[in-house]
């Protein structure tokens, strides 16, 4: 996780694309001046942080089902519940499913847990768009390679 380039997702555990669902783990530092202020003598990881993580997490799975030909945003957040406190140096593991996808847009149930215990879940709603520039496609495949993201999954039909 590094959270000065918003870049939440360390690895893809598992990535099935036949059942549409991801797997992730994240990282949580253990220490970061966000924990200075969130909060002084308790520190946890923000909520916020928590749904970009369900997001980005969702992401992924979205990007290999449509073989990344087109770039989710996040639109709309449901049902996002904090159910936990997240510390500094936890493992978030993170688990999304694809629920809907058509007429541009493409729905997600994700839940984050650290051991076995439910941290975050939330429905997610992406607007899906062709890649609007070039160097977000770079950046995102140069990504894609760093958390290990499976691209032979989506070269095989």
């Amino acid at each position: 996780m590094d959270l000065d380039y918003f870049q939440l997702i360390d690895r893809i555990v598992e990535l099935n694309l036949d059942e549409k669902r991801i797997t992730v783990e994240a990282q949580v530092p253990a220490a970061h001046t966000i924990f200075e202020g969130h909060f002084p003598g308790f520190p946890i990881m923000p909520g916020v942080l928590l749904t970009e993580a369900m997001a980005q997490s969702s992401g992924w799975l979205i990007l290999g089902v449509l073989k990344f030909e087109r770039m989710p945003f996040l639109a709309i957040i449901k049902e996002s519940k904090m159910r936990g406190f997240v510390s500094p140096g936890s493992v978030l593991t993170i688990e999304a499913k694809l629920e809907h996808e058509g007429s541009g847009f493409a729905v997600t149930k994700v839940k984050g847990r650290i051991g076995k215990d439910l941290k975050c879940s939330a429905e997610l709603t992406f607007g899906l768009t062709p890649f609007p520039d070039p160097s977000l496609r770079v950046h995102m495949d140069a990504m894609a390679n760093k958390i290990g993201f499976p691209l032979q999954a989506i070269t095989h039909d």
